[in-house]
């Protein structure tokens, strides 16, 4: 309470509810100087309110508390902040500044994003017309996942966030994970507009995933295990961190022969045979279903599950187990 004694700190609160902001741009939004802001940042994370994380030269800031929907402290937080803006008209007037300034915020990543798919345009085009269509894709995913609740969903080389924003409605919370940091700001953008508490997005590599062990429900690697110089680490570290009982989706091409992937889409592997998935999965302690083939295109893409061996956790321990994880 000490920490949120402050109108700044307060302001900050209120602005992490809505998005995860690096601290340069926390200091744009609120129109002081980044030093003053990193203070008063240090404070909200000393008081386990806030918490930085690094992506390369850039530290992002995001909310500590209410990351998971149905938090007392979480949702106490928010109604205080609510109820300051709604009775104290000075603040009230600060946070609609703030919220004008933050759509700035947004727009700037928009055009980032947008430079970025320039540069890349023709590449990826060459690329989808060899496979097929991304929306049928989609679907096919999507239908084989159920209409089950995907619970705690790692999304493993997120790339432009399509997959997390695909499923944000079908989670309890999504990691949207890549390694590239021009990718993570591709996401970023994509789906700055979800809930703060929805979507996390993390740097890091599949083959040293930064997470405790039996901490996900659901992991997708949609389009990354191709990737992988040695798929099999890949696969472990995403099968350490997977709950038992939990599922794992990986959309991928057929084995194929275009050697010129190699070179032009730094493509380690020129696909998966299905026996090659099977033995990757069972291998690495999942119970793998029968593959899906999705023809219409030179590339043949598949869509293989599994489902991780072990007793699954019940409601009590599922809990206990994430909030140990975080």
């Amino acid at each position: 309470m000490r920490a949120l004694a402050d109108p700044t700190r307060l302001r900050i609160m209120r602005l992490l509810s809505a998005m995860e902001l690096a601290v340069g741009e926390m200091a744009q939004v609120l129109g002081q100087s980044q030093p003053r802001v990193s203070r008063h940042v240090g404070i909200l994370c000393d008081a386990g309110l806030a918490e930085r994380h690094r992506e390369g030269s850039w530290v992002f800031l995001r909310a500590a508390i209410g990351r998971e929907r149905g938090s007392a402290v979480g949702e106490a937080v928010a109604r205080l902040l609510a109820l300051a803006e709604r009775e104290d008209p000075e603040f009230a007037a600060a946070c609609k500044d703030d919220l004008r300034n933050l759509a700035t915020i947004r727009a700037a990543r928009e055009n980032s994003a947008q430079a970025y798919f320039a540069r890349h345009a023709e590449d990826w085009d060459e690329l989808r017309k060899l496979h097929s269509p991304d929306r049928q894709v989609e679907e096919r995913l999507a239908a084989a996942l159920g209409e089950a609740t995907l619970g705690q969903l790692l999304d493993v080389g997120t790339g432009t966030g399509r997959m997390a924003e695909l499923f944000a409605d079908r989670a309890e919370r999504i990691v949207a994970l890549d390694k590239s940091l021009d990718m993570l700001r591709v996401a970023r953008a994509k789906l700055q507009n979800l809930p703060a508490d929805v979507v996390e997005l993390v740097q890091g590599d599949f083959a040293a995933l930064p997470f405790a062990a039996h901490t996900f429900d659901t992991v997708l690697l949609h389009q990354v295990l191709h990737f992988a110089q040695e798929p099999s680490v890949a696969l472990t570290e995403v099968a350490r961190v997977t709950r038992p009982g939990g599922r794992i989706a990986i959309v991928d091409f057929a084995a194929h022969e275009h050697e010129e992937l190699r070179e032009r889409y730094a493509h380690a592997r020129l696909g998966f045979t299905d026996g090659a998935i099977e033995t990757l999965l069972t291998e690495a302690g999942y119970d793998p279903a029968a593959p899906i083939a999705l023809e219409g295109g030179e590339l043949v893409v598949k869509i293989w599950l599994g489902t991780r061996k072990g007793r699954p956790e019940s409601a009590d321990t599922t809990s206990t187990g994430r909030k140990a994880a975080q």
